[in-house]
């Protein structure tokens, strides 16, 4: 009884969920097939990101928690507090793309990223920012060629 009780703890009810999200991906990447070596298909891919997520995360952490003594939170005081700033930003990124561009909406959300895990000033996130900013736009739109929206940038 012990042992699904300590299972209720959100450390190891995450741990058990990665584990059952892995198998999933691993059963639903074998109905995609694996192609050929020389033309991979398309589950090859997510069948390793299975195998990798089972192996060294979910299982090891499911047997050390369940071995150790005592219980940790999960976050501390405030970490749901930061989790749920950086969903949002994630989540007003992707509304906010299409509209601002990417390089726009990168630079802010860069910024927002910086002052939610606290550092310092305004100069650090500042250049954090700009230099984030610079390297998306380099490296997609000057280098690889991939248009991504320009928003008001046009």
């Amino acid at each position: 009884m012990k042992k699904i009780l300590k299972l209720l703890q959100p450390e190891l009810f995450f741990t058990f969920l990665l584990m059952v999200l892995s198998i999933v991906i691993i059963i639903v990447s074998l109905r995609y097939g694996f192609g050929a070596l020389r033309r991979p298909g398309p589950g090859l891919y997510p069948f390793f990101i299975g195998v990798f997520l089972i192996l060294p995360f979910s299982i090891i952490l499911l047997i050390l928690g369940l071995k150790s003594k005592k219980s940790e939170p999960i976050f501390e005081k405030y970490g749901l507090r930061k989790i749920l700033l950086m969903i949002l930003t994630f989540i007003l990124w992707i509304i906010a793309m299409p509209y601002l561009g990417y390089v726009i909406v990168t630079f802010v959300a860069t910024y927002c990223f910086c002052k939610v895990m606290k550092l310092e000033g305004w100069l650090k996130p500042l250049a954090m920012s700009v230099g984030t900013a610079l390297f998306i736009y380099l490296l997609f739109d000057y280098w690889l060629y991939i248009d991504l929206p320009r928003g008001i940038l046009g």
